[in-house]
């Protein structure tokens, strides 16, 4: 898009010639509480005027603070927590740990799953991109998401881990049902494989939930997580099940875990308890689904919270450009070019998405009437 933020507030931003836009995807789900949120920006200056970053070789204590509070407002608290940069770098060192548990290299995914620029990157149907998307590291299968039958003919006593995302992000909003998680759950312990649930874009809160999962009432043995994590700074972690043996020089990094990632995430998770902003989330998430099923040309609503994928029955791109440029509403699409994604602030209000269902309603009836 060619637009040059230069200014950032709430869920509204400002481009080098002062033209503002309703943000309703915030960076892939990375602007959890808002742009520049008094807090956030606080606490980071705070922590610039003290020490910026410093190799991860010393102690530093706000990874302590941090692994705490992330644990309490999780449910994990008995989870062992490793601080990293990205979610593809949280992805990649899941797996690692995955094959130093057990010392296994096959791998289960799903189709149209994504887990950033990883060896997992490639999710097709196409078995030439399947074949060729294995590395020297990890044997990747992938199955359909949902297909109990299917996964029950590959899983064995070979099998590394399962990875799953909560909820499908640029696979176009796409939801593993219950039934489904538990299933994975159930056979991955049976068969010694370990189940990492990829939360980097449905975590922190945005399902209405903290994870995604948790609304299958499953405790994964790996958690990943990144995005909103930080607000825009760079961030990520692994959560990590107590079973899994901690040894020192298993896993390293250079600037994870650093001062003012540390300080972006307390800030995050500060605000997150203090605003009650997973029961917003959950709360305007289920009215907002409701209301874009009442729109006229919306084939299908995905999504829990505020991770929310409009289905189409034609590309939404001519959709997309005329809410940015008549207005001035940035919206997200996906690996499908018929789904919108949608991935506000989770301080959304009421107010601005109101907004965007009459500058939806106004382009759809302008898009249906052309078809007609």
């Amino acid at each position: 898009m060619n637009i040059t933020p230069v200014k950032a507030q709430g869920s509204y931003l400002w481009d080098s010639i002062g033209k503002k836009y309703l943000d309703l995807y915030g960076g892939h789900a990375v602007i959890s509480i808002g742009h520049s949120h008094p807090t956030y920006v606080k606490k980071l200056t705070e922590q610039l005027n003290q020490i910026a970053f410093y190799s991860n070789s010393v102690i530093n204590p706000l990874q302590e603070e941090l692994a705490i509070k992330l644990g309490e407002l999780s449910g994990y608290s008995d989870y062992k927590l490793f601080l990293c940069n990205s979610g593809a770098e949280a992805n990649e060192n899941a797996l690692k740990l995955a094959s130093f548990h057990n010392g296994r290299k096959k791998v289960i995914a799903f189709h149209n799953s994504f887990h950033g620029r990883t060896s997992l990157a490639v999710a097709s149907t196409d078995d030439q991109k399947i074949n060729a998307n294995i590395n020297k590291t990890h044997e990747v299968i992938f199955l359909p998401l949902n297909d109990h039958d299917a996964f029950l003919k590959e899983i064995s006593n070979e099998i590394c881990a399962v990875i799953i995302e909560g909820i499908q992000g640029v696979g176009g909003i796409k939801e593993p049902t219950t039934e489904f998680l538990q299933l994975l759950s159930s056979e991955t312990k049976k068969h010694d494989a370990l189940l990492i649930l990829d939360e980097v874009q449905s975590g922190y809160g945005r399902s209405g939930k903290f994870f995604a999962h948790q609304f299958a009432e499953i405790s994964p043995d790996i958690i990943t997580i990144a995005k909103g994590m930080g607000n825009g700074f760079p961030v990520a972690g692994v959560l990590i099940h107590p079973k899994i043996q901690s040894k020192y020089g298993l896993l390293g990094t250079t600037f994870g875990g650093n001062y003012l990632a540390c300080a972006a995430s307390l800030a995050v998770l500060e605000v997150i308890k203090k605003e009650n902003l997973i029961q917003n989330a959950c709360e305007i998430g289920e009215n907002w689904i409701k209301e874009l099923k009442q729109i006229e040309g919306v084939q299908e609503v995905r999504g829990r919270g505020l991770m929310i994928g409009l289905q189409f029955d034609f590309p939404i791109a001519t959709i997309k450009k005329q809410l940015l440029e008549e207005f001035g509403i940035l919206v997200g699409t996906a690996s499908d070019p018929n789904v919108l994604r949608l991935l506000p602030a989770l301080n959304i209000t009421e107010k601005e998405i109101e907004s965007f269902n009459q500058a939806l309603n106004h382009v759809l009836t302008n898009q249906l009437a052309s078809i007609k």
